[in-house]
């Protein structure tokens, strides 16, 4: 009696599990992997920070510093590429794809953005004029701006100045207690035998890492 009961529980679910399964591989025969790279459309630079999600199933991303994005989309979707400075584009994904990945290169253009009005009035000296027009600042672009900001120097006097964080501190707390534990029970190793500590020591001499930069003297005023 239990195994004909047995039998008519398996044959009643039966269906139910097959309609699942099928429904299951129906959706995910709609999944498709989409990436792409996104940049301008005059100048073809890629743009970093761009918003990227489907209008359909809620599922997005950003793109990376070089322009570039990756996530799961569905066939059929809308995607809504949105960034601040650009205008909002939308593309559509085919759903007659026979392959599961799908690229592109998705070029916005920029927004046009009105500014109010600005009254224009002459200086009333020209001693005054001259005098703003040889010290007026002009500024750069954001590229110029960008390129001034990643200057090796820069970052370095940057790095210099600025304390570590928490997690950097932590971090190097792990490191050098992995090096105790890695080391425990011998002796490390000594880089005064090591020739390629020499190089690198002669390197970093030739190019004056271990110059002492000299402060301004500071000029006290009578």
């Amino acid at each position: 009696m239990r195994i004909l009961r047995t039998l008519l529980i398996i044959l009643l679910l039966t269906p139910t599990l097959t309609i699942a399964q099928s429904g299951r591989d129906r959706n995910n025969s709609k999944l498709i992997q989409f990436s792409g790279l996104v940049m301008t459309s005059d100048s073809l630079m890629t743009i970093p920070y761009v918003n990227i999600f489907s209008k359909n199933s809620r599922r997005g991303t950003s793109s990376d510093l070089n322009g570039y994005f990756n996530f799961v989309a569905e066939k059929g979707d809308t995607i809504m590429f949105t960034c601040i400075g650009f205008k909002d584009s939308y593309y559509v994904i085919s759903d007659t794809l026979s392959s599961t990945k799908y690229s592109m290169v998705k070029l916005m253009t920029s927004d046009t953005v009105h500014l109010p009005e600005a009254v224009v009035r002459a200086l009333p000296l020209r001693d005054m004029f001259d005098y703003v027009f040889v010290h007026a600042e002009i500024p750069d672009t954001d590229m110029d701006r960008a390129r001034k900001n990643l200057e090796r120097q820069q970052m370095k006097d940057a790095r210099e100045e600025m304390n570590p964080d928490g997690r950097e501190s932590g971090k190097s707390y792990l490191n050098q207690q992995a090096q105790r534990y890695y080391y425990a029970g011998q002796l490390p190793p000594n880089n005064l035998l090591n020739p390629m500590a020499w190089v690198q020591f002669f390197e970093a001499w030739k190019r004056g890492d271990f110059k002492m930069e000299k402060k301004p003297e500071q000029k006290n005023d009578d």
